[in-house]
């Protein structure tokens, strides 16, 4: 079994989608052939192309915009909708991190990945919709099942078991082990600091448009 596994963020390091990417490998990379890729833009390339065709499990890691999919990874969906797969089953996976500090705030965009699965004749195996994604690449890794992104860590675990069983899991939703009221404080004072870097006020983030 090939699976592959898509980063679908536009960030092209240090982002929330590559770092559950990289926590689900370490659960099947000794059992399964894994390939490692990446859409961070609208177009799909020959080398994205090819891992693609060849794998028989996709999953896609992306962050929500809007409640749904980001619009240059939409682009890349609607250009593999036009290939014709039907040659062999397609198990797609999803996982979707938001900045909410609800994972469920995820589920209209697994729907989406769901639908569209549909719409491909491919089967949407299950998917995971992760909260507190904003601080979970800086969020340090505890053994042993502790510490702030553990919830997530043991949702990935168990997906990885779906994958390598080529079960169908329902979809999951997780948020980081870390209080509410405090991710808030860390996520106001992560926007002033990013304005301020950027030549903004912190006033500024308040404003409306017209």
């Amino acid at each position: 079994m090939k699976i592959a596994l898509i980063n679908g963020s536009p960030k092209m390091q240090r982002s929330a989608s590559a770092t559950l990417l990289e926590e689900l490998q370490l659960s099947i990379s000794e059992t399964a052939e894994v390939t490692e890729t990446a859409l961070h833009t609208s177009d799909i390339s020959e080398d994205v192309w090819e891992k693609l065709k060849s794998a028989d499990v996709w999953v896609f890691s992306y962050p929500l915009y809007v409640d749904g999919i980001p619009g240059h990874l939409l682009s890349c969906l609607m250009q593999l909708e036009k290939e014709k797969w039907q040659e062999k089953e397609i198990r797609v996976y999803g996982i979707v991190n938001c900045g909410f500090y609800e994972g469920i705030q995820a589920e209209f965009a697994l729907t989406l990945l769901k639908n569209w699965c549909e719409k491909c004749g491919f089967l949407y195996a299950g998917g995971i919709g992760v909260g507190g994604g904003g601080g979970l690449a800086q969020m340090p890794k505890v053994q042993g099942g502790h510490g702030p992104r553990a919830p997530i860590e043991k949702a990935l675990q168990a997906m990885a078991v779906s994958i390598l069983q080529q079960k169908t899991q329902e979809n999951r939703y997780v948020s980081v082990a870390f209080p509410r009221f405090l991710y808030r404080m860390a996520a106001q004072t992560g926007w002033r600091r990013w304005i301020k870097a950027n030549g903004g006020k912190a006033k500024d983030l308040g404003k409306k448009p017209e």
